[in-house]
This record gives C-alpha cells, structure tokens and sequence, in this order.
C-alpha cells in the first residue's frame, strides 16, 4: 500500500548539488534573495555527485598567448564538429567569469605560480595549457567553497531525498513539480515548484569499470526520458583512459588516475614495459581520451595485458620526490591499495567516466517542457563526441550559474503553482511503490549482466552485431528489474528497494545509448564502430536524438548547425 503523499511548495526547486546544483543555488539567491530555494540530493549536501571526485581541474583561458577563440576551437575540434557551438562559445566565455568569481567571491586556493599568477597544467587533446588546478584535488576544494555558501544563505535542504519522477502540470502548461522519495522515512514527497532545474549528474556506472560512485545512476537522464524529453549524443560515454585496475571485489577499481599524469609526461607501457601510445598516434600519450582508451584496448586485445587485463601507467622517470608533490593526492590514494604511483608501475584500464550526451537545452538553460531547466552532465550539446578534460568541472559551474540567473529572472514569485496531473503523480506512484512486497529475485545477478552487457558490446570498440545482441540483453534485464521487488515493512534506507529503483533507470539510459549507438554508422569522438571505421562527412554532420514514446524509444537526427565556424576553417586566424 503506497503511503499518502507529502506536499511541499518552493518557488525554485534544484535537483542535485554538485558544481551545476550549488551554484545554480547561490546564482538564484544572489539575483532574487526573496525566492524558496530548495536543493534536493540523494545523499547529502557537499558530500555526494561527481563534482567533489574532480582531482584535474577547470580549463579557461587566462594566460598571455591564450584566448577564448583557442579555447573554443580545441572543444569544437575535440568534439569532432558535433557540438552546439553557441553553448560551447558560452562554455569558453563564462568560465573566464566563472573561474574569477570562484576566487574573488567563494574563496577557492588554486595552485600559483611564483609570480602570482594562476598556475594551469597541461591537459591532453589542448594546444595550450590551461587546466587551473589545486593539486589533484580540484573538485573538493571547488565543492568545499561552495557548500558554505550555500550553507551561510537561506537555501532550503532534502538530503537523503532521490527524485523519481517529473510530474507534468494537469493543464499541458509544462512541469508542475516532481515526485521524491524521503529515504530516510520511506515516504512520497510531491515537491510543487515554480521552476526545476535537473542537474542530478550523469554517472554511466551501466559498465563493469566507472569512475562515479554506486549511488549514481542517470536518475534525471531517466525521468528526462519518462517524461517525453529528447535526449542527444547518448552513444557518446568518454572513457577516461586510467581507471585504477586493483583486482576483482574493491571499489577502487575503476578510480580515475588524472590526466595530469600523462600531460606531465607519464608512459602507458604493455606486460613487456614497451611504450605504445606512438604506434597509434604522433601525440603519444597526450592524445585525446578517446584515442587513448581506444589505443589501450587494441594493445589488450593484441596479448599484451597486464595481469588484471589493462596495461601500466609509469612516473617514476619525472623522479618519485617530483610526483609525490605534484600528485599528492593520488600517490597516497594508490598506496592505499599497495601501489607506488611515484617511483614503480601501477595496472591501469580505460573506466566509464562522463556522458556527452544529454537533455536538449538551450542556452539560458531552458529545456522543450516549461519551467523545466537542466545543466551539467545532465545536458548534451556542449562537449560533442568528446569532451576534453578540464571542460567538465567549468560546464557545470558555467551552465549552474546561467540556470540559476535565468531562474531568478523568470520565476515570479507568488504565481499559482500548477497542478500536477493526476494521471501521472499515480503513474509514477504505481512504478516506485508497485515492487515492494514482492520477489526480490537476484538484483546483484542483473546488474553483473548489465555490467557485461554494456562493457562487451556497447564499450569503447562497438560493432552492428555486438549492438544488436546488446539491444536483446538489455530487453531481457528490463524485463527482470520489471518483475523484481524489494523487501516491504520497514521502508527507511531500504537499500534493496534503492538498488532495484537504480538498475531500472540505468537500463533505460542503456537502451537509449545502444539505440543511438547503432543508429551512428560511423565513428566520431568517443562512439567508435569497427565495422564503419571512418568519419562521417564533417559539413553534414549530424547528432542523434532519442526519445521514449509510449514505452519504446524512437530514434532521429538533427543537423549539426556551425553557427560560428565550418569544419575546415578556425577562428584563430581572426585572432591578433
């Protein structure tokens, strides 16, 4: 029997509180100190989301012989001409603000150099370098600042609260709120809001090896999609290249060794300690991610893995001292696990990391639903096929503080909240509540098939027929979660109950990445077909949108719009 559901109203509901969340926040309350604030998280506030695990750092373009048009040029050509370059233009603009603001305004220490000025190492697939850095402890010290402010002004707080649903407004006027779960009681909560700004992350942890933790699981890419909204560049997953290879039964496998260590100059060498990176590309190491994991997974597949199946990361000719200082904060984290980062060799694999795909949004943040708004990893268009690193941490803080100003010009307070559709509060009740009581078979068994699923077929090398068999298994688990339960009674931290809720909605997100990535017959960026090696005409280029209507997903394409610069031309020989 579902529990009578709670209601509770704000002008501004904010779903999430990693970079794009928080500041989302502070943007809101900063323009219009007299809205209801809220921010809603599934753990707790500074404490969860992908935004605190950033150890490389924000890219923006400061330094003499840098500039925005290089910048902008080096996303545009990372992402292989499928980015939105209006919301990439935006991205290499406002971080310049945005990275001044995090000093002057929030109290961020970036590392300097010693004249003063900010330091900023090199990152791969850049032609300059521009990642602004503190250590390898970027997003900490980001989330750290933000958190107290946030803390310091009259933000209301839901920790421990997953959303599960959007819930349209009765009369078609766009989104009326969106339907939560109180994990900590077990109860329904129907927050009502005059605005909703989904940036819950992304978090492909769909594949055996991923870098976010296990609590993040796509949840707003899922409710984007339950709720009719187009998705684009879903087959676009970046695989960092350096995920941690600790052996079977640890959750550190799969922790991202930053990409600072290969920009400072780090070898990947196979099981003979050969150096490969230069038979696949002139850059070496310091190729893009795509290339890199790409690169890595031939050299496995050829026989030259490592004893856990990857291949090792060396540092120790910068001279262990030099990366014990440099890289603190990942020295000590593979010593942890019995790994000397600065002076031997530590076993590496390429790790599901960021989803360049996303929601459609434009560029105040606004999305097709009214008074819907979305930013972060829960949007696409920005990043491409690919994203650089050190473009991640800036896209959520940019696009935060842009909802957040949007919202507070566009929300007026003291407007009647909508009303929710009935039809779809029950409909969303009936999904979250319906499996409680019943079997709840073998959750761990479905998510070790998703896993394989996902990393076999649908992973960093992918074919026709590999997509296809992907495309039955994932059906198949659907079909499993569907019929699973989880244990009813006590609903307070039922974390089987939150397990299964996780695995329905990463299987959604991984039918509409394999439906896209099928529906792609060429490579480009992180989507990579072995049996349509080559890259696609860049002047027609096109992305792919899905959406699910009436319970299937239905698969388009849009031409890519070059609104400021065509393949082929550069923006840099405008640039004095």
């Amino acid at each position: 029997m579902t529990p009578a559901v709670v209601i509770r109203e704000t002008d501004v509901l904010i779903l999430g509180s990693g970079g794009a969340g928080l500041f989302a926040a502070l943007h809101t309350k900063k323009a219009a100190p007299d809205l209801d604030v809220t921010v809603a998280v599934k753990g707790l506030i500074g404490k969860c989301g992908c935004t605190r695990m950033v150890q490389g750092g924000y890219n923006v373009a400061l330094a003499p012989g840098d500039s925005v048009e290089r910048h902008f040029m080096d996303t545009v050509e990372g992402g292989k001409w499928l980015n939105d370059q209006d919301l990439a233009w935006t991205l290499v603009t406002e971080a310049q603000v945005r990275i001044r603001e995090l000093e002057t305004e929030l109290g961020c220490f970036f590392d300097r150099n010693p004249d003063g000025s900010v330091h900023q190492k090199a990152f791969a697939g850049q032609t300059f370098d521009r990642t602004v850095h503190k250590g390898d402890l970027t997003g900490i010290e980001i989330i750290n600042r933000l958190m107290e402010q946030v803390w310091r002004r009259d933000v209301n707080r839901m920790e421990d609260h997953r959303a599960l649903d959007l819930i349209p407004a009765a009369d078609g006027s766009g989104l009326a709120g969106v339907l939560m779960l109180d994990m900590r009681t077990g109860v329904p909560v129907l927050v009502k809001a005059r605005a909703v700004l989904l940036a819950t992350g992304g978090g492909p942890t769909m594949y055996k090896y991923h870098t976010p933790s296990g609590d993040k699981s796509c949840d707003g890419l899922a409710m984007a999609l339950r709720a009719g909204l187009a998705l684009r560049d879903m087959e676009m997953v970046q695989f960092h290249p350096t995920g941690l290879l600790a052996g079977p039964g640890t959750r550190m496998t799969g922790t991202v060794l930053e990409e600072g260590l290969r920009g400072a100059g780090g070898w990947l060498t196979d099981r003979t300690g050969a150096r490969f990176m230069h038979l696949y590309d002139p850059r070496g190491e310091r190729a893009t991610r795509d290339i890199v994991s790409r690169s890595i997974m031939r050299r496995i597949r050829d026989g030259y893995a490592t004893a856990h199946g990857g291949v090792h990361i060396e540092m120790g000719h910068l001279g262990p001292d030099h990366v014990r200082k440099t890289f603190k904060g990942m020295v000590e984290r593979c010593a942890d696990c019995g790994f000397d980062l600065a002076g031997g060799r530590v076993e590496v694999i390429p790790t599901a990391h960021y989803m360049m795909g996303g929601v459609v949004f434009g560029g105040n943040c606004g999305t097709a639903m009214p008074r819907l708004y979305a930013a972060g990893e829960d949007t696409g268009g920005v990043h491409g096929a690919n994203r650089l690193g050190g473009n991640g941490v800036a896209n959520s803080t940019v696009f935060g503080g842009i909802a957040g100003d949007a919202m507070a010009r566009e929300v007026e307070r003291g407007r009647a909240l909508a009303d929710p559709d009935p039809a779809a509060l029950e409909h969303a009740l009936e999904r979250a509540f319906s499996p409680l009581g019943r079997d709840a078979r073998d959750l761990p068994a479905i998510r070790e098939a998703l896993y394989e699923a996902m990393w076999d077929d649908v992973g960093i090398l992918r074919t026709a027929q590999g997509l296809k068999r992907a495309q039955e298994t994932l059906g198949s688990l659907g079909d499993a979660v569907s019929r699973a339960g989880a244990p009813d009674g006590d609903r307070r931290y039922n974390l089987t109950w939150m397990d299964r809720l996780n695995l329905e909605n990463l299987v959604l997100v991984s039918q509409a990445i394999t439906a896209a990535a099928l529906a792609r017959e060429d490579s480009r960026g992180a989507h990579f077909r072995e049996d349509f090696p080559e890259t696609s005409d860049l002047d027609t280029s096109h992305y792919t949108l899905v959406r699910q209507e009436a319970g299937r997903l239905d698969i388009s394409t849009a031409a890519v719009a070059f609104t400021r610069v065509a393949p082929g031309q550069s923006l840099l020989k405008d640039v004095a």
